[in-house]
């Protein structure tokens, strides 16, 4: 019943987090609103605010959209996974992801929650290699089927899109995942009863014990079976 209401939680939280970014959107093809302030330029004084404000603005329905689903299943599975450094976890990929790309992008305006998403996903990879509980295995493995094509997009591919984002948003999930791999407790796990101390005690053969024998004779008056 506990994980059934972490795991609502976890699908509120995102949902809550994508209508924000939807509303942003929306306002700004409604109002014909130029966000480019909000965009992050690298070595650029008025740039700096990107990196807090970057991955809220998005350049098109498209690029909203693949974030969209991305956003809702990853992190989802990190809250519903790491309960305690969830918060730790987004706040760092999201600043550290900026700060990276600030320092050594291409000049250009980087926009968009793609570094967020790269970032949880590696979170949750590294995270699982460590841990090898039950719980994150189980999500890497669904996370590394519906998205492992992140392990390339950090490299660069397509001219108009920011791998240094989806790089340093891997980066710094990377080093979330050093950091607070073991900040959650891992899930208890199940014992069987013929795993118990007592069902070992009770079964444990007596070897001190002397073996009773029939006598031969009576072995020799009772019949074969062949």
């Amino acid at each position: 019943m506990k994980q059934n209401k972490r795991l609502s939680q976890s699908i509120l939280y995102s949902v809550i987090g994508i209508t924000m970014l939807w509303c942003i959107k929306s306002a700004q093809i409604l109002f014909n609103l130029d966000l480019s302030f909000m965009g992050l330029v690298p070595l650029e004084v008025h740039g700096m605010l990107g990196i807090l404000t970057a991955p809220l603005v998005h350049g098109s329905l498209e690029h909203i959209f693949n974030n969209t689903f991305a956003i809702l299943i990853l992190a989802s599975f990190l809250y519903y996974g790491y309960p305690k450094s969830w918060w730790k976890v987004l706040s760092l990929v999201w600043v550290l992801s900026g700060i990276g790309v600030w320092l050594f992008a291409r000049p250009a305006t980087h926009i968009g929650a793609s570094g967020l998403t790269h970032g949880l996903f590696f979170f949750l990879f590294v995270a699982s290699i460590f841990r090898r509980d039950k719980s994150s295995v189980a999500i890497m493995m669904i996370a590394f089927l519906l998205y492992g094509g992140m392990t390339m997009t950090i490299f660069p591919r397509e001219e108009g899109i920011s791998f240094e984002y989806h790089f340093f948003g891997a980066l710094a999930g990377v080093i979330a995942a050093l950091i607070w791999r073991n900040s959650d407790p891992k899930p208890a796990e199940k014992r069987y009863e013929w795993e118990s101390e007592d069902f070992d005690n009770d079964t444990e053969i007596n070897f001190d014990e002397e073996w009773q024998i029939q006598d031969p004779s009576e072995l020799d008056d009772k019949p074969r079976l062949h």
